[in-house]
Order: C-alpha cells, then sequence, then structure tokens
C-alpha cells in the first residue's frame, strides 16, 4: 500500500493537545483499526440508523458516510420528516449522547462554545465548554441562529477546536456536528454564508416516506420506541479507530484527478455563481474513501466519486437563481457528473 499523502494527512485533523484540557477533549485515537472492522463498524451504524429512520436508506447512508470520514452532515429537509431523530440515532450509535442546540435568534457565540467565569474561592478565571465540547452536537436549525452566533461554528468544525480569551481547547475525538435547516420556511432565519457551508462534509434530504412506512410510523406515533430501544452499535474509541483505518483507504492518481476534475468544472457551469473550492475536492475524496470501507474495500473507485459527488459538491455552490440551493446544487452536479469523463475502474 502507498505511503500517506497529503491528503489523508488533512483528514486525519488537529489531533488534541495533550495538556490539562484533556479531561475536556475525551478520548484521543489510538491504532487504528483494519478496513475489515471499520466495514463492520459501517454496517452496524447503518443498520441501527435505518431501524430507527424507516424509509430513508440513501440518508442513513450518508450519515454513516459522514460519521465514518469525520465529516459534518447538515440535513436539508421540511419539518417532521425525521431529522433530529436522525441525529439521535447516530449519537446513541455511536455510545455517547448528542448534545442539543437549538437555534433561535438570541442565542449566542457563548452559549455554543462556553465561557470564562471568575473563581471567587480560587481568584482566578475558568472556562466552562459549552455543548459543542461533546462527540456529536446535533444543531437544530442552525439556519434560525444569527451570523455572530453561527460563526462560533467555524472554527470547531474546521480546526476541531475552541479559542476563548486567547487559549484554545481542543474537542473530542471524534467530533460530529449534524446540523439541520428548514429550506421552505424563511421567515426569521439568517442563510448560512458560503464559507460555514463548506465546512459540512456532506449534505441530504430524507424526503417523505412511503405511503406503508408512514402509515405504521402514524400507528406507532413515530419512531421514539424504536430510538429508546437502540443500542450502541460501535464506542468513541472504536470510531476513531475505523475513521483512522478509512483514512488510509487508497486513492489513485486517475481517480484523484477525476475529483478534482469535477470540481474545476463546477466553476464553469452556466447556473453557478460560485463553484466548489479546492477543500471540496478533498472532502470529495474523504467521502469516497467512507464509501469504500463501506463497500469493504481498500482502494476507491470512480463510482465512489460519482455517488458522493452530488451530496459533497451541492451544497457547496453558490446558484444564479434563488430557491433551494442545496437541491439546486445536487442537481447541477448530478448533470456534471454524466458529462464529465471518468478514469476506466
Amino acid at each position: 500500500m502507498p505511503p500517506e499523502d497529503a491528503l489523508t494527512t488533512t483528514l486525519r485533523g488537529t489531533p488534541a493537545k495533550p495538556d490539562e484540557t484533556a479531561a475536556v477533549s475525551g478520548n484521543a485515537i489510538t491504532e487504528a483499526a483494519t478496513i475489515t472492522e471499520a466495514a463492520a463498524v459501517a454496517q452496524a451504524l447503518m443498520s441501527n440508523l435505518t431501524s430507527v429512520v424507516r424509509g430513508a436508506g440513501e440518508a442513513c447512508r450518508l450519515a454513516t458516510t459522514a460519521v465514518l470520514a469525520g465529516g459534518h452532515l447538515l440535513i436539508d429537509d421540511v419539518p417532521g420528516v425525521g431529522k433530529t431523530m436522525l441525529a439521535k440515532a447516530v449519537a446513541t450509535s455511536i455510545g455517547t449522547v448528542a448534545a442539543r442546540i437549538q437555534g433561535h435568534p438570541d442565542i449566542l457565540p457563548s452559549d455554543i462554545t462556553g465561557v470564562s467565569v471568575y473563581n471567587e474561592a480560587t481568584t482566578d478565571w475558568e472556562f466552562r465548554p459549552g455543548p459543542v465540547f461533546s462527540h456529536v452536537v446535533l444543531f437544530d436549525e442552525l439556519n434560525r441562529t444569527p451570523p455572530r452566533s453561527q460563526a462560533a461554528l467555524l472554527e470547531t468544525m474546521e480546526e476541531r477546536q475552541v479559542s476563548v480569551d486567547g487559549r484554545s481547547w481542543p474537542l473530542p475525538v471524534p467530533h460530529l456536528v449534524l446540523a439541520t435547516q428548514n429550506p421552505i420556511e424563511q421567515a426569521g432565519t439568517y442563510p448560512l454564508v458560503e464559507s460555514q457551508m463548506d465546512r459540512f462534509l456532506l449534505a441530504t434530504k430524507l424526503g417523505y416516506p412511503d405511503a406503508a412506512t408512514e402509515a405504521e410510523l402514524a400507528l406507532r406515533r413515530g419512531a421514539e420506541q424504536d430510538l429508546a430501544q437502540l443500542e450502541a452499535a460501535t464506542s468513541p474509541p472504536a470510531l476513531a479507530d475505523a475513521q483512522a483505518a478509512v483514512a488510509r483507504v487508497v486513492v489513485q492518481a486517475p481517480v484523484a484527478d477525476y475529483a478534482v476534475a469535477l470540481v474545476r468544472a463546477s466553476r464553469s457551469l452556466a447556473s453557478v455563481r460560485l463553484g466548489a473550492s479546492p477543500r471540496a475536492a478533498i472532502a470529495l475524496l474523504a467521502a469516497a474513501r467512507a464509501n469504500a470501507v463501506i463497500e469493504g474495500r481498500d482502494y476507491v473507485t470512480p463510482g465512489d466519486v460519482k455517488l458522493l459527488a452530488p451530496p459533497v459538491l451541492g451544497h457547496r455552490l453558490v446558484m444564479l437563481e434563488a430557491g433551494n440551493s442545496v437541491e439546486q446544487g445536487a442537481e447541477a452536479v448530478r448533470a456534471l457528473v454524466g458529462a464529465v469523463p471518468s478514469p476506466r475502474p
């Protein structure tokens, strides 16, 4: 197997600092799992999610992809289809509890990251970590949060740390932000800026279930009972090991060139005002690596790139026409995948 390249190094992120913040930072990555072990974790995760969020197999698979790749997930869909349920199922499946943040116009950055308070006993300032110091953060209706507070997530999602009063505290490993937003109701919302959208590895929607599934959910009053009975499929340390295995999946040069070609072609689309950034190519290969592991492979194929291109690139495009930019961007990328020649598998 070839040595790890710069992309692999980038995907690993910033390791936790071995200082007095260890109690806050949580588990650190230990020894990487094998591809077979990582694939078993993936299948267990996906089985858990589909048992709770029924009729949304594609969204559950993409959520599993994001978890394995160590990236963040944006769920862009209408109310009542199971967005929050999916996020809770992800947290339970990896053996933790999601720290829930409800987006609203009055939320402050310190409500997310934490704040320094004065301790009279020690006559010193102490940092009190906020809900973002969790393995899984559920940020419900992120677009109802004002820009100042949205910006509090920029550092946490990219650098996996929080900086307050001139000091930085590393976040737990692994760390996943699952954010939801409603693409229809725009009253009282603040659209996510391009840099914020670029932090999300994937964007997906759940959609409406089929008639039989919807009838079953109505009779059972939702999936709360399924969630209550859900057991952990893995643990944070085991998941961190699986993520390290995913980062070692081989990407041959022609496949990487194909991913870059898709990203570069997105910048020339007539319907797009701003195309995907170089970070998008890194994200696309990260998601493709995770999909390869889900399939039980230790190498990426052009098919992995084609499959993941719409959910990875779509939300990163700034469209010329107003509307649901996430869905419009995904449609534009699907057309792009059909137009850009791919290497032979």
